[in-house]
């Protein structure tokens, strides 16, 4: 194989980096939904068809499964978890939904929204609560990105309370544009070509890991939210941040 010119990468890295931009373009729109309006109900049918595709695709959920969804407050894990409970409800197989919270002690992070939120629907819910913020902020110089650290904190964490709490499917917030963002992040940043899969197994093989909103955009989500009023919750660990890869991504 012929090594690959400085000058041929360049070109087309521009040329991904303009793909790139025009997709993220396509992004979020100040478009506003009544809730139960023809349009929004057209929105809803089609991100249930979405995750209910993905779902089937990829064989993410099985009869008998307690799928632990993972909640954040964040516009993307609330659209999953209220998808994933309309779907039970007309699915032909039985499964159990807990939706888990992590509760990192961010100065300021409003506590009681999620479990009112919660109670409100009538779902399962576990709150758990880990003081990674602290450690976060130990461990990192001020201005360094906290994303690594604070991943791999939270991965731990989530795949011990799965454990705890009998789930052998952990269902987790990200869609489709992530995907393409990460696929980016890695050539360009890592050098190699991968990206999030919609399925995995964990490394210890304990559990597998779900991403519903695969096939979903971004812009479909955020403008769901918007319809549904959901009680968001902003990072200000991560999200916060102007070296936070998700913002890096959008940059490049």
């Amino acid at each position: 194989m012929h090594p690959i010119s400085q000058d041929k990468l360049f070109q087309w890295m521009a040329v991904a980096a303009l793909i790139f931009e025009l997709y993220m373009n396509d992004l979020v729109q100040p478009v506003h939904f009544e809730h139960h309006s023809t349009n929004f109900n057209r929105l809803k049918g089609r991100l249930e068809h979405q995750v209910g595709k993905a779902i089937g695709d990829f064989n993410m959920i099985e009869e008998g499964d307690t799928v632990m969804v993972c909640l954040s407050g964040g516009k993307d894990s609330y659209t999953l978890l209220d998808i994933l409970l309309t779907l039970r409800k007309r699915a032909p197989i039985d499964f159990k939904i807990v939706a888990m919270n992590l509760d990192q002690k961010q100065p300021g992070f409003p506590a009681e929204v999620l479990p009112n939120y919660l109670k409100n629907i009538g779902v399962d819910f576990h709150i758990e609560t880990q003081d990674t913020y602290s450690i976060v902020k130990a461990k990192i110089p001020e201005g360094k990105t906290t994303c690594s650290l604070c991943s791999r904190l939270r991965r731990g964490i989530i795949y011990k309370v799965a454990g705890d709490l009998g789930a052998n499917k952990i269902a987790l917030g990200h869609h489709r544009d992530d995907m393409v963002e990460t696929l980016f992040l890695n050539i360009f940043f890592g050098g190699k070509l991968k990206a999030m899969p919609p399925k995995l197994v964990t490394d210890k093989g304990d559990h597998i890991v779900i991403r519903p909103l695969a096939y979903c955009v971004e812009k479909d989500i955020a403008r769901y939210a918007r319809g549904m009023e959901f009680p968001i919750i902003p990072c200000n660990l991560c999200g916060s941040q102007e070296t936070c890869s998700a913002k890096i991504s959008k940059k490049c």
